[in-house]
C-alpha cells in the first residue's frame, strides 16, 4: 500500500512524465520545435489579406525594387562608360606624328585634355575664336563622316533644328593625304566641356573642320568662333590644313 503521504508526489511525477516523453528522442536529446514561419510572411496587408514576404535585393538589381524597413539604400549600378580609352604614351609622336605649320598671329595655348594635341586662341575683330587638333590614340576617333555629322549636329538653325542639313563637305589632297574638310554655320550649342557647367549657346557663329589620316590613326581639326573672325581666318584656316605632313617636325 502507497503511503498516502507520496500519493501527491507520485501524481505530480507521472503528469511531468507525460507531458515530456513526446518531445525526446531515442538519444536522449530534445527535439527543436519547428521554426516560426518569418513574421514578415505571416504580417497582414492593410486590406486584411495575407501579405506575402518582401521580395529579395538582388546586387544586380536597378535599385528599384521595395527594401525591408529600415535597409540601408542601394545605389544604382554606374552606366557604362562611353568615354574613350586614355592615348597611350608615345602614341602620335615621332613616325607616329602629324606636323602642320601654326598660322601667324594665332596663340599657342596649353591644351585642356591629352586628346587635344594643339589648342589655339585665334583673335578677330568678331571676338576670339579656338582651334583645336585631337588625336585620340591608335585605331581611335571614328571616320571622318560620322565626325563631321556629330560636329554639324553641334549647330542648330534659326528655327532651331539641326545645321546637319545645311553641313558642307569636301576632300582635298595635301601631299600623299587625302583630307575631309568640312564646313557649318548657325547657333553653335558647344561640344564636350571639361566642366559640369552646360556650354552656353551662341548664335552667329561657324565651324571650319579637317579630318586628316596619321600614320595609326586620324587627326582631327575643329576651328570655331564667330562667324566674322572664322571668315576672317579662314585662307589662315586652309594654308594650315595645306601644310600637314607626317612624321616629326
Amino acid at each position: 500500500m502507497m503511503n498516502k503521504n507520496l500519493a501527491p508526489v507520485a501524481l505530480v511525477v507521472a503528469v511531468l512524465t507525460a507531458t515530456l516523453a513526446p518531445g525526446c528522442s531515442d538519444q536522449g536529446a530534445v527535439k527543436p520545435e519547428p521554426a516560426a514561419a518569418p513574421a514578415a510572411a505571416k504580417a497582414a496587408a492593410p486590406d486584411g489579406s495575407s501579405a506575402s514576404a518582401p521580395p529579395l535585393v538582388s546586387g544586380r538589381g536597378d535599385g528599384t525594387a521595395a527594401l525591408p524597413p529600415g535597409h540601408p539604400p542601394i545605389e544604382a549600378a554606374a552606366a557604362p562608360s562611353t568615354a574613350l580609352p586614355p592615348v597611350p604614351e608615345g602614341a602620335g609622336e615621332g613616325d607616329t606624328a602629324l606636323t602642320w605649320t601654326v598660322p601667324a598671329g594665332w596663340i599657342v595655348e596649353k591644351p585642356a585634355s591629352s586628346m587635344r594635341r594643339a589648342q589655339y586662341k585665334v583673335p578677330g575683330k568678331a571676338g576670339d575664336g579656338e582651334c583645336v587638333v585631337f588625336y585620340f590614340g591608335p585605331g581611335q576617333g571614328g571616320d571622318p563622316i560620322a565626325n563631321a555629322q556629330r560636329w554639324a549636329d553641334q549647330f542648330t538653325t534659326e528655327d532651331g533644328g539641326s545645321a546637319a542639313g545645311a553641313m558642307k563637305t569636301s576632300t582635298i589632297e595635301v601631299g600623299a593625304l587625302k583630307v575631309f574638310l568640312v564646313e557649318v554655320a548657325g547657333t553653335y550649342k558647344g561640344g564636350m566641356t571639361m566642366t559640369a557647367a552646360p556650354a552656353v549657346a551662341k548664335a552667329g557663329y561657324r565651324l571650319l573642320g579637317a579630318v586628316a589620316p596619321g600614320p595609326d590613326a586620324n587627326w582631327y581639326f575643329k576651328f570655331t568662333g564667330p562667324d566674322g573672325t572664322v571668315n576672317e581666318q579662314r585662307d589662315a584656316f586652309n594654308l594650315m590644313v595645306r601644310s600637314m605632313k607626317h612624321g616629326a617636325s
